[in-house]
């Protein structure tokens, strides 16, 4: 089985709660009903996300919005293809991945009934290593020191890593991965509750800074795109 990661641009004269009952609506239904479909999930902007958009981070004039997740028998051009039209009809522009998907931390406490909003907030973000970076060297930093510090000094309840094997569309952007973490929605817009500090100004400058430390051994921050998004499982595996 494969897992596809699509990142999505949304029409800029939809609204983002339009655009979520689209993508859950009648694209899923088409998704589903592909031949080899087996689990589809969709992260997308709704009416929660708008107030968000201070944890927000681009680097781009149009960045994308959301990713559709859709596990498969076969990720070939001919099997994806009735996926891709299904999405391409609601979207201005769509960027598909093959990817690997690991879940350090798996959601147990943020759930909700298959096709109902996830609780919390999911941050959608998509990363490119450093250019002195070896490509084994970043991997090793992602999955081993930059888990530990994401566990040790975050509010969060979901942390899913793709790394990304190779770009299945034309033009899609060269990430190296694309991260899913799911945060109490309160904890987005506060420094506080995002890095467990529990009112302390010491603790609080304590986790940052060894977040930062973290990603800025690895990662180039001047390409990192994150966007608060609404999670949406419409089947699980």
């Amino acid at each position: 089985m494969e897992k596809i990661c699509y990142v999505v641009w949304k029409p800029v004269d939809v609204a983002d709660e339009t655009f979520r009952d689209q993508l859950v609506g009648d694209t899923a239904k088409r998704i589903l009903g592909t031949k080899g479909v087996h689990a589809l999930s969709v992260l997308c902007p709704d009416e929660t996300t708008a107030a968000l958009s201070p944890a927000r981070i681009t680097q781009v004039d149009d960045p994308h919005c959301g990713m559709i997740n859709v596990w498969v028998d076969l990720a070939d051009a001919a099997d994806r293809a009735p996926i891709e039209a299904a999405i391409s009809d609601v979207t201005t522009r769509m960027a598909g991945y093959l990817a690997v998907e690991s879940v350090p931390l798996l959601n147990t406490t943020h759930t909700a009934p298959v096709g109902e909003r996830t609780p919390g907030t999911t941050l959608l973000t998509s990363i490119t290593p450093k250019a002195d970076i070896s490509y084994e060297d970043f991997l090793e930093h992602w999955q081993v020191v930059q888990r530990k510090v994401a566990m040790e000094t975050q509010d969060t309840y979901r942390y899913v890593r793709n790394v990304i094997v190779r770009a299945l569309t034309e033009g899609a952007p060269p990430w190296a991965g694309i991260v899913e973490e799911g945060f109490p929605t309160e904890a987005v817009t506060d420094p506080m509750l995002w890095y467990k500090a529990d009112g302390s100004q010491e603790k609080l400058e304590e986790n940052l800074g060894r977040m930062m430390e973290s990603v800025s051994a690895f990662l180039d921050l001047s390409k990192i795109e994150s966007h608060p998004t609404s999670e949406y499982v419409l089947k699980t595996l």
